[in-house]
């Protein structure tokens, strides 16, 4: 289906053309002053220069020559601007146009991409906190908006599996407990089936270990060596490896599932490391190498380049793999199982000199396809209201579900207070505004930039929230449930300021998703919401809909806010999150 600004711009070229000009003056935008108009043409300015004439000329020639049916009013004003207001027949059209059509007629991809998107990235062994968040929620709405756009979209967690923190596990278990069978040369096993520790317990080893490794050398350097001989096949570290990952994993999906994050691949680090050692040969064997104080790195600079670009490291002196290996191991792995048109990485801004690296790296060494896109999105940090890095009340670095808990408690208790809903809806009603006050937070912020993380502000009910979104959601859903059978009621032709605010921000869908498609900003559908909440609401309290007693009148009324509530669920949808049905 077209957009409206190009239908626009279509009558607007007719008009030009049939006045003498070229048609590509024809381009409409949306007007920036609305209180005088809905749609602006400037291309009279350009032209007059072409045709040496005066712009208020040739704006006037256009306007006479324009199908004044499709337009309320059409004005040319000084000094050559074309004004416009669509009537309400040709609104109506494209709203009805809309209504009938498959996702609202927003246009997809004419062929299938296969696209994977890396994001979560949590490191087995350590509980989930905030610093996971924004990956997984801008990370899981970006996936769903590549699939809505007719993709074959993948998303891979990418766990860290197979770094030093294993090692630093591994010796730190070994000093407590050096009688189990893992650390005996001489055992042949079978390993036994259940782990040596708990969840609880993995999740004390590490922080343990890792403090120990910054304070004894020793203890460092075996928990490298055991790290290198973990990545070499140990049998009794690739056992506890095992039981690392069975535990972890549990524990990890589970605090997925409660965000509504849900991931195609659950591959690793691990998973790459059988690609490595053939990686490394054949960008030797192309010359790609070079060896520099026992390392083996890939130089990745270019003349061109303004800033020092450091080689990318492959090897380390002591035979260890770096996160730059697996990550170009991992796209040959891709490569093979998926063949994606684009990979798409979610991670901190701050690693972006790394992807700079291995996406110089993966082209260098023909690991991806010349046509294959590659993009990092680095996001900013969630900080709290003193501007750092968001905490825990004692300073520490916050485990993502407290933060899930504190903010389900925090708007449970305004669900019970105002007694939104039946004691038995309160759990479910809760978690579900939780989750949108949570993600719209994050989301209607530009991916790139850090933001404050406010409770008070994200739940509120009032306001770019999400819980604001829900509840004009709400709204919608409890008018149409009074009024009854509504779903094949056609639009009407607006009758009052709002009720045309309200079809001319519903036009502007199919752009707001498009370009948050097309620039990875998960944050324009959350304007366009807030906009059209917005609407919504203005034409709620200008009109009577219920009460109405024209009932061809109030059928159109139905049919226009059903089509907005459809249009808001679609793109909660996109986000992540759904409403309830009482709120």
């Amino acid at each position: 289906m077209e957009k409206i600004l190009d239908l626009i711009s279509q009558k607007m070229g007719d008009a030009f053309e049939a006045a003498g000009y070229d048609r590509s003056y024809g381009r409409v935008t949306v007007s920036n002053r609305p209180d005088l108009c809905e749609y602006q043409c400037n291309g009279a300015m350009a032209a007059a220069k072409v045709y040496r004439c005066a712009p208020i000329q040739v704006a006037q020639a256009v306007v006479e020559k324009l199908d004044a049916a499709d337009f309320e009013e059409v004005t040319a004003v000084m000094p050559g601007f074309i004004n416009l207001r669509l009537s309400g027949a040709f609104l109506c059209r494209y709203l009805e146009t809309m209504r009938t059509a498959v996702d609202f007629g927003v246009n997809k991809e004419p062929e299938a991409k296969t696209i994977v998107v890396d994001y979560g990235g949590p490191n087995v062994a350590k509980p989930l906190h905030i610093g996971h968040l924004r990956s997984a929620i801008i990370g899981e709405s970006m996936k769903r908006i590549y699939k809505f756009f007719g993709n074959h979209t993948i998303g891979d967690v990418h766990l860290g599996d197979w770094g030093l923190q294993m090692g630093l596990i591994i010796m730190g278990l070994k000093s407590q407990q050096p009688e189990l069978c893992y650390f005996d040369d001489s055992f042949t096993g079978p390993y036994p089936t259940e782990a040596p520790f708990t969840i609880g317990e993995l999740e004390k080893i590490y922080p343990a270990a890792s403090a120990r490794s910054k304070e004894d050398p020793e203890f460092a350097k075996a928990a490298h060596e055991a790290t290198f001989a973990l990545q070499e096949g140990r049998p009794g570290y690739k056992a506890l490896w095992q039981h690392i990952m069975n535990i972890s994993l549990a524990d990890i999906r589970k605090n997925y599932d409660n965000l509504d994050v849900h991931f195609e691949s659950w591959l690793g680090e691990s998973d790459a490391q059988p690609f490595i050692a053939p990686m490394l040969e054949d960008m030797k064997a192309k010359g790609l190498t070079q060896e520099s104080e026992g390392a083996v790195i890939f130089p990745v600079a270019r003349e061109d380049d303004k800033k020092e670009v450091p080689p990318c490291i492959l090897v380390k002196s002591d035979g260890a793999t770096l996160y730059g290996t697996t990550d170009l191991a991992t796209m040959v792995q891709r490569e093979r199982d998926f063949k994606p048109h684009k990979i798409l990485y979610l991670t901190d801004k701050r690693q972006s000199l790394h992807f700079e690296q291995v996406f110089r790296a993966s082209r260098m060494a023909g690991i991806i396809r010349p046509e294959t896109e590659l993009e990092f999105l680095g996001f900013g940090t969630m900080n709290g209201k003193d501007g750092k890095p968001f905490k825990t009340r004692t300073g520490g670095t916050m485990r993502l579900e407290q933060l899930i808990a504190e903010i389900t408690e925090f708007v449970r208790a305004k669900v019970v207070e105002n007694k939104i809903v039946s004691e038995d809806e309160v759990e479910n009603t809760t978690r579900m505004i939780a989750m949108a006050a949570l993600k719209y937070g994050d989301l209607s912020n530009q991916p790139t930039k850090d933001y404050i993380f406010d409770m008070d502000r994200f739940a509120a009910f009032e306001g770019n929230t999400g819980p604001y979104i829900l509840y004009t959601i709400v709204r919608i859903k409890s008018i149409l449930a009074r009024y009854g059978a509504w779903e094949h009621l056609p639009i009407q032709i607006p009758v009052s300021r709002s009720q045309k605010d309200l079809m001319l921000t519903i036009t502007r869908l199919a752009p707001a998703l498009e370009s948050a498609y097309r620039t990875s900003a998960p944050n324009l559908i959350c304007a366009y919401i807030y906009e059209l909440a917005g609407a919504v609401n203005a034409f709620y309290h200008d009109t009577r809909i219920l009460s109405e007693t024209d009932k061809n009148l109030q059928a159109g009324y139905i049919s226009l806010i059903a089509l907005a509530k459809g249009i808001l669920e679609l793109c909660t949808n996109l986000l992540g999150f759904k409403a309830p049905e009482k709120m």
